[in-house]
């Protein structure tokens, strides 16, 4: 063959095969038995799913999908590693003990105090002792605790459809199909920011992959200039009544969780889109003036959203781009801290000379 030609052949070929490589990358690859079980038997035996021993999730029974773990049996394995492998695939743990949490925080937390997050482990013995609906819901009918669950109908992630299917089954076929990185379409779970059904955002997907650790270092969260109408006003904020299902409105990760707690997020209840605020206000713009125009380094105790859905991870904050939102200040699933938050509320005194928390972007209400 020609040599000109076959340079030429390599020069098409070569990307094409990187870029399907890098795709195939963002989807669960190894044995499938890593994962699921024919006929939940092996040697004349049943085959234990995964989880740690002597924990309530791990159990013996068939599971659907062929799924040889429940979501909290591959995910909240209750080790004292984050992240554990399974067959040659990171596997994030929202349940652990190791010092450190993922960016969505950690479900031991709850083991302690029920206030300190969501409380999805109700099945497994441990009730929620406080709440009996989503606070902020704009009406009574809503997830009670005792329905909570990881995915599906009355949880957070895969397709929440009424009366719907519950756990692993919501995301079916997600794991296979999953987009890592930046997830600008959402349109399908599988697409969408950590399979919370139509959802933007930016994974963190280098080394310190499900995690926040620096200001270069973190996922990018996608915000609006202006929070959601209030959906006591119109099921169809939330609910997308041809497909029967329950979406974020505007694509941003404060939409989804005004879509339990609404009250706290949409326009009518905070007072409008401008100061003054009966409440927190989300997805609004960070002021380029006053206090919050010196909050310019990224902080991973107090993230911001972004209008756009970056190509990368940025280091920096754009007071009059960048814009507030609920993870601003809570963390995902749970924290160390009463109301999920991701700091102590009790050390946040005005005039004390305190930093962070609070006053990352309230920057001159700590000086002493």
């Amino acid at each position: 063959m020609n040599k000109k030609y076959l340079i030429l052949i390599i020069s098409i070929f070569v990307p094409v095969f990187f870029i399907l490589i890098g795709n195939a990358k963002a989807k669960v690859t190894g044995l499938c038995s890593n994962c699921h079980t024919m006929h939940n038997s092996q040697g004349g035996s049943e085959m234990a799913t995964y989880g740690a021993n002597g924990k309530p999730w791990k159990t013996d029974e068939a599971q659907p999908a062929l799924l040889r773990g429940t979501c909290l049996g591959c995910h909240g394995m209750g080790t004292a590693n984050k992240i554990e492998i399974i067959g040659d695939s990171q596997t994030p743990q929202v349940y652990h003990t190791d010092s450190t949490d993922l960016a969505g925080g950690n479900f031991k937390y709850i083991d302690d105090n029920d206030n300190r997050g969501h409380n999805v482990f109700i099945d497994l013995g441990n009730m929620e002792d406080t709440l009996t609906k989503a606070p902020g819901h704009h009406e009574n009918a809503s997830p009670v605790p005792e329905d909570f669950t990881c995915a599906g109908a009355a949880g957070c992630h895969g397709r929440r459809t009424p009366n719907g299917d519950s756990g692993v089954v919501s995301l079916k076929g997600a794991h296979h199909q999953n987009v890592d990185g930046k997830c600008d379409t959402a349109d399908e779970v599988a697409n969408s920011y950590r399979f919370l059904y139509k959802v933007k955002g930016f994974e963190n997907m280098g080394a310190n992959k499900y995690q926040n650790i620096s200001a270069g270092d973190h996922n990018e969260y996608y915000g609006s200039t202006r929070p959601a109408l209030n959906t006591a006003l119109g099921c169809t904020s939330c609910h997308n009544m041809s497909e029967m299902v329950v979406e974020a409105p505007g694509n941003t990760i404060s939409g989804f969780c005004g879509t339990c707690h609404g009250l706290f997020h949409a326009v009518d209840e905070i007072g409008g889109a401008t100061s003054p605020f009966i409440r927190h206000p989300t997805d609004i713009v960070i002021k380029d003036s006053g206090e919050y125009q010196y909050y310019t380094t990224y902080s991973v105790e107090a993230t911001v959203g972004r209008t756009t859905v970056p190509d990368s991870i940025s280091d920096t904050v754009t007071p009059g781009t960048d814009v507030v939102t609920c993870l601003s200040c809570h963390a995902a699933h749970a924290s160390n801290y009463p109301d999920m938050l991701k700091w102590d509320y009790d050390e946040m005194i005005a005039g004390g000379g305190n930093t962070g928390g609070c006053f990352t972007c309230h920057t001159t209400k700590d000086d002493s």
